[in-house]
């Protein structure tokens, strides 16, 4: 069985294997962490799945009201950390931005720790800043400085698409996007329109990439003649997301759209491979007559013949035995 969590509203989702719990909807759970337990929200109930699914950390239980009042106590210090961090920035003129905030307060090593993510254009001195943080939160200060795809991932937002943004939802590793991959998708060549929140690519050109290589090896290309259930036409278009071709017709000049199986079904590709001619029209031939020949007659053998030819067959046996055994290196008898 499988369930899912989130540590924020409409943030990332995290699959855990339930074990004997069974929680509900809504219901606060332990998960496990690098830093100890951690209280999350239960997404998804526990439910069977198809294919055996193993490596999944196990759910701790049912959050207790002490594990809430903590959950509650360590918002309550991020939000103070966050408005003290930013205060302080200002005050020592660093040009960051503070992205995100991490309490930890159940690390054998150290009793409280105060993680700030931050962004910055360049690398930033930021060593006066730790002693003002560590003082003003009175405990231990860590720094770390994210990219634009992190940032874009810490905050969350909508992207282009009208959705909650991939990398903060479901994406789990950025991967590396070209400007070719919005070739290959007649995407308009603007920074504008193919770049996401970060300011980078979208990375949904990564991952929707094979769909449209797949379809562009299989599909007409524009201006190639084809035959429609309307008649035939001209591909001006193709839509990879509906899996149609848009065809102008030779007869009307209206556009209509057409299913890809329509326009390249087996027989148009069989005719159009390079082992027929399209053009060809086949003739059938009639079947051939039967001609019937006449029986040859008996040959009459004569018993003399037959006589000498087992005699002599007779005669080479013993020969062709001694050959036998002289290749084989055997004494001749």
């Amino acid at each position: 069985m499988v369930m899912a969590v989130s540590f924020e509203r409409y943030g990332r989702l995290y699959y855990l294997d339930p074990g004997p719990h069974r929680p509900r909807v809504g219901d606060k759970v332990l998960v496990p962490t690098d830093d100890g337990p951690e209280v999350a929200e239960c997404v998804w109930a526990p439910q069977f799945v198809t294919e055996e699914i193993g490596g999944l950390p196990l759910c701790d239980g049912i959050a207790t009201p002490a594990d809430l009042d903590r959950d509650e106590q360590n918002r309550q210090r991020r939000a103070d950390a966050r408005v003290i961090a930013k205060r302080l920035i200002r005050q020592h003129d660093l040009p960051m931005k503070v992205v995100g905030i991490d309490f930890v307060d159940r690390r054998a090593d150290v009793d409280q720790l105060v993680i700030v993510y931050f962004s910055a254009p360049h690398r930033v001195d930021f060593r006066e800043l730790v002693r003002d943080l560590a003082r003003g939160l009175r405990a231990r200060i860590e720094l770390r400085q994210v990219g634009a795809r992190d940032e874009a991932r810490l905050q969350g937002g909508i992207g282009p698409c009208g959705r909650d943004l991939c990398c903060a939802t479901f994406l789990k590793d950025f991967e590396p996007v070209s400007v070719r991959m919005a070739k290959d998708q007649d995407l308009p060549l603007n920074p504008l329109k193919i770049s996401g929140a970060c300011g980078r690519l979208m990375c949904c050109l990564k991952y929707e990439h094979p769909l449209y290589q797949e379809y562009n090896a299989k599909a007409p290309a524009v201006g190639t003649a084809v035959e429609t259930p309307a008649g035939d036409g001209v591909v001006v278009g193709h839509n990879v997301p509906s899996d149609t071709v848009v065809v102008r017709l030779a007869a009307s000049g209206r556009r209509c759209a057409c299913s890809r199986a329509d326009v390249c079904s087996p027989r148009q590709q069989y005719e159009a491979s390079s082992t027929t001619t399209p053009d060809a029209v086949p003739v059938e031939l009639p079947a051939p007559a039967v001609r019937r020949e006449p029986e040859p007659e008996p040959a009459v053998v004569e018993p003399e013949a037959v006589a000498e030819t087992t005699e002599e067959r007779r005669q080479r046996k013993p020969r062709r035995r001694r050959r036998l055994n002289h290749e084989e290196g055997e004494p001749e008898q």
